[in-house]
């Protein structure tokens, strides 16, 4: 299969065709961290479909056209080519790739028409120099080959987004060799989810992990539709240092039309914690497994699935498993805060021993 790489046969090698989301899940993937199996469609399926359908240059031409000065311009230029793209017949050979990976992964899942999360996957995004977060499309429990496919190419077409096109043109990025890859990864119907750091965002420090949660699936966190409960992990101790509780009154959730969407949260949960004691040590100690296997500060998307059973990173009959996780970009360029050793205490001695090894491996990339 040309066009499809499994997570689990990842390697650096596949990084440029695969872009920044499928290569860190591959990477997680084959270190042995917990994340829901899934393949990549590399950014040349998307290459070939656009010169076989003749639409090289026509996109090229549109988006050339396009005035980020004048926004009635970009959104004209970005409608037809997105609808040029969503539109476009793929190989019959690309096609058959598609479907046959899809048919396997519903075989591994035990499950007809496994439900999907079919994601972007951009091959300029996660880059040191910019964050293409947002910019691109995302579709939840998709189900079926040919919905798959549909949506592969919805994806695609999130490459002509008006953000996106004037994204690229304020940093620079040329529009030859555009290309996107996609992630096709089985869906977790999480009781929680959200995002955590390893480190504390507010102040850099990084002998905390910082977590934020709320209820149903993690997109009303990354969005900002909710205020999301907020946690603090000491790294040294393990234990829950601050907890913030806040009122959750939006989850997204499974409803009865197989669709992934806001939903009013029930009275009873909105005011309590989305995570136990116990969950929140197990999402701590996953990020930091992530953090160790990269060597420096990671912003990680987690799930708290109950129907994946027992493991390492099991927490009360529920498992988390990882769906992302990436470099901290903010306090991690930064020198690392040393607490002074001279006249401290043993216990600073102590932690300060402890958090040696990670700012030993970031030294070279403060510089």
């Amino acid at each position: 299969m040309g066009h499809v790489v499994w997570f689990e046969h990842y390697t650096s090698a596949h990084r440029c065709a695969v872009g920044g989301k499928n290569a860190s899940l591959g990477e997680l993937t084959c270190a042995g961290l917990p994340v829901p199996p899934g393949f990549a469609v590399t950014a040349t399926a998307y290459s070939r479909a656009r010169d076989a359908a003749g639409l090289t240059g026509t996109l090229a031409g549109l988006v050339a056209a396009a005035d980020p000065g004048r926004p009635q311009s970009v959104a004209e230029a970005g409608r037809a080519a997105r609808g040029l793209v969503a539109s476009m017949p793929l190989p019959d050979h690309l096609d058959a790739e598609v479907r046959e990976a899809y048919a396997l992964l519903c075989e591994r899942c035990s499950i007809p028409d496994v439900p999907v999360a079919v994601r972007s996957s951009a091959t300029c995004e996660d880059q040191p120099d910019a964050s293409f977060a947002g910019e691109h499309d995302s579709y939840l429990w998709i189900r079926g080959a040919g919905d798959v496919l549909g949506n592969l190419r919805r994806c695609w077409a999130s490459l002509f987004t008006d953000r996106a096109i004037c994204y690229r043109r304020q940093m620079g990025y040329p529009e030859t060799g555009l290309a996107m890859s996609v992630v096709v990864q089985k869906m977790v119907q999480p009781r929680a989810a959200g995002v955590a750091f390893t480190l504390n965002p507010r102040d850099g420090d990084r002998s905390q992990v910082a977590i934020d949660a709320s209820w149903g699936f993690g997109e009303a966190v990354v969005s900002g539709e909710v205020n999301p409960d907020n946690f603090l992990v000491d790294k040294v101790i393990g234990e829950v240092s601050q907890r913030t509780v806040s009122r959750k009154e939006i989850e997204y959730r499974l409803t009865g039309a197989d669709r992934v969407e806001p939903s009013p949260v029930d009275r009873a949960r909105q005011d309590i914690p989305s995570l136990t004691d116990e969950e929140i040590k197990a999402v701590a100690a996953l990020a930091r497994r992530a953090e160790k296997h990269y060597g420096c500060p990671q912003d990680v998307e987690w799930a708290l699935e109950a129907t994946l059973g027992a493991g390492p990173s099991a927490a009360a009959g529920c498992a988390v498993v990882l769906l992302q996780s990436r470099p901290e970009t903010v306090w991690s360029r930064k020198p690392p805060r040393r607490a002074a050793t001279t006249g401290g205490s043993y216990m600073d001695s102590i932690v300060n021993s402890l958090l040696a090894p990670l700012h030993t491996r970031r030294a070279g990339d403060d510089h």
